[in-house]
């Protein structure tokens, strides 16, 4: 019998065939931790007397969280991250490079590899092919030291997307979606695994905002495989040589398949406190005007070049509600140079946008566009938990970037396709 994609990556790092439901030790190519999770995976190994990394280019030290350092204690954890990387050769990702996943991603990452890292939407790399999950700091951490970590193998649902997305409709209204279908923990500890003609013709940066929130429905990872799509962007990041093709096999065992028809989805609001709280358009539109007073985009999930653009094409030529603030941050210097380059972000600042330095801004609520009491925040980001942009009494509402952008000109959640 055939594997998936989970099974066949982790039984080449296991050095073994393996199947769903193993425990297993497994080599790790790639780590990261940034600097939210990065001080305590440190100081965990400084305590055990085990401050080294089995692999110096390819284990990561990302600043980005608080970049730049809004606090001295966080500062202090900045210094701490780099000195560490200077007594272990390990990368250190300076304040304004961009968000951990999306450099990972242009940089460090490539089909078939094993990566893991001390935040949750580590499985963003599962785009490229790869498996890319989450962990704890200690975990991380023992990865980084000694090169393997050890995996319960998880099972794998099959989703299988067919159809063209309508207009006004994209990758992040299909995760939405799926989300709200399977709920929250619908799919604890297993593989999503992407198949169907609407992946096969999907962007990467559709991909990328697709497997960047398997998480939000539970899952260890989301995965995709690595075809022309994954060849034409890593030639365009500079590491075609990365390249190599994995899919799963044709038998392959699967718990679950889902089935989902493109053509039939709406522009997707998940609505606090949870993401699988979604909403179409047609379900808002019966319920009174939803007011807004911050709009961001950006983030690990919708900051790349596309979301950017997308969101400007609507935006050109307007200019924002003036009673709803607009934010923007690139997800690493990358986008912000080629968002500079094509004249993106001029548009975006001629309609009233703000222009963050690349990294997570609000997204956590460190710094950057914490919300007031009783505001109301529609964000292009993962996650809408209470608190989440650093005040229990905010609202976050999550939506794609051309919902996001519709949204900032009427101050009121807005349907895209109504926006002409």
């Amino acid at each position: 019998m055939g594997q998936t994609l989970a099974e066949k990556i982790i039984s080449e790092h296991a050095g073994r065939a393996v199947r769903a439901g193993e425990f297993v030790i497994a080599s790790v190519d790639v780590c990261l931790v940034q600097d939210g999770t990065g001080p305590l995976a440190v100081r965990q190994l400084q305590e055990i007397e085990l401050e080294k990394v089995a692999h110096p280019d390819k284990t990561v030290l990302f600043l980005d969280h608080a970049a730049p350092s809004p606090r001295k204690e966080l500062s202090n954890d900045h210094m701490l991250m780099r000195r560490f990387g200077k007594k272990t050769g390990a990368v250190v990702s300076e304040v304004g490079e961009g968000v951990c996943h999306q450099v990972i991603v242009e940089s460090y990452l490539a089909p078939g590899d094993v990566h893991t890292g001390a935040d949750s939407h580590t499985c963003t790399g599962g785009a490229l092919g790869a498996f890319a999950t989450g962990m704890g700091s200690t975990d991380v951490a023992i990865a980084m030291a000694l090169g393997r970590t050890w995996f319960r193998v998880p099972e794998t649902f099959r989703i299988e997307v067919k159809g063209r997305f309508p207009e006004g409709v994209y990758p992040k209204d299909l995760i939405l979606h799926l989300i709200g279908m399977i709920g929250a923990d619908g799919a604890t500890y297993k593989a999503l695994e992407y198949h169907g003609e609407t992946i096969d013709e999907m962007d990467i940066s559709g991909r990328f905002t697709i497997a960047n929130m398997a998480v939000e429905a539970g899952a260890k990872v989301g995965l995709f495989p690595s075809d022309d799509v994954t060849q034409d962007y890593l030639q365009r990041m500079g590491r075609g040589d990365a390249f190599r093709p994995m899919f799963a096999d044709e038998d392959a065992e699967y718990e679950r398949v889902i089935e989902i028809d493109a053509s039939k989805l709406e522009p997707t609001v998940a609505f606090p406190h949870t993401v699988d709280n979604t909403r179409t358009m047609s379900q808002i539109r019966e319920m009174d005007p939803v007011n807004i007073d911050q709009v961001y985009i950006g983030t690990c999930t919708n900051g790349r070049l596309e979301d950017l653009q997308t969101a400007a094409a609507i935006l050109k030529g307007k200019h924002r509600d003036k009673d709803t603030r607009l934010l923007v941050a690139p997800a690493s210097r990358k986008i912000l140079k080629a968002a500079l380059n094509d004249g993106t972000l001029q548009t975006l600042i001629d309609a009233g946008a703000l222009v963050l330095p690349p990294g997570c801004g609000p997204c956590v609520g460190v710094h950057q566009g914490v919300l007031g009491d009783g505001e109301a925040c529609l964000s292009t980001q993962n996650r809408n938990f209470l608190g989440r942009m650093g005040n229990p009494k905010g609202l976050i509402y999550l939506a794609s970037p051309a919902t996001a952008a519709a949204t900032a000109l009427t101050g009121r959640i807005t349907d895209p396709r109504e926006v002409k």
